[in-house]
């Protein structure tokens, strides 16, 4: 194994680039490295290899390293046999990578929402403010139900791994949420994309 992913199980940003590794078959060229941070308490070797501190982060055999999820998403689609996860040029290229930004522009709200619930005490949390990142992705979600929903039928690909993540994360992080009711069609499509073997393989523990 020449590259090491520095990654959290339970970060939809992380588990959906483990996911995509087992989709390719690229699971035994990469050394997943656990790392546990939170955002006042960064990890240090997270810190050398990525000056924000975010994760996930993918140190090449050169000692080099990429980061955003997307970054190395796209890097990694260029190191496998089989059909790439996102398209490599065209209007279908910019459409699966928009589809996937929007995917994880609800992920990123989740992730607000995880922040203000589980680090604040519930007299200082922001009524407000959690307010607002559900309904980003409650119109996101809506969006993807009524317009954009044939195009999940399709090939288990970047944007549906991002979508897939993010639902996941509802159910382990926003539980209270019980969003299969608003979006049938989705929580179906989710039913069936949560069995896959990388899906299944990637489940994050309840903690």
């Amino acid at each position: 194994m020449s590259m090491i992913l520095f990654h959290t199980p339970a970060s939809p940003f992380g588990r959906k680039i483990v996911v995509m590794l087992h989709e390719t078959d690229l699971i035994e060229q990469v050394e997943l490295e656990i790392v546990q941070q939170t955002p006042l308490n960064p990890n240090r070797d997270v810190i050398e290899a990525n000056p924000s501190g975010k994760i996930p982060v993918l140190r090449l055999d050169d000692g080099s390293t990429l980061h955003d999820s997307r970054v190395i998403l796209d890097y990694l689609d260029t190191l496998h046999q089989q059909e790439p996860m996102i398209p490599r040029q065209g209007p279908e290229r910019w459409r699966r990578m928009t589809l996937a930004s929007l995917a994880d522009a609800m992920t990123e709200s989740a992730v607000q929402i995880r922040y203000e619930t589980f680090m604040r005490p519930p007299g200082m949390q922001w009524r407000l403010w959690l307010d607002n990142q559900q309904e980003k992705i409650a119109r996101s979600l809506d969006y993807f139900e009524n317009t954009a929903f044939a195009e999940l039928q399709g090939p288990f690909d970047m944007a549906c791994i991002s979508l897939a993540c993010l639902l996941g994360y509802l159910d382990l992080r926003v539980s209270s949420w019980h969003w299969r009711g608003e979006y049938p069609k989705l929580a179906a499509w989710y039913a069936e994309a949560d069995q896959r073997p990388s899906m299944q393989a990637t489940r994050p523990e309840s903690r």
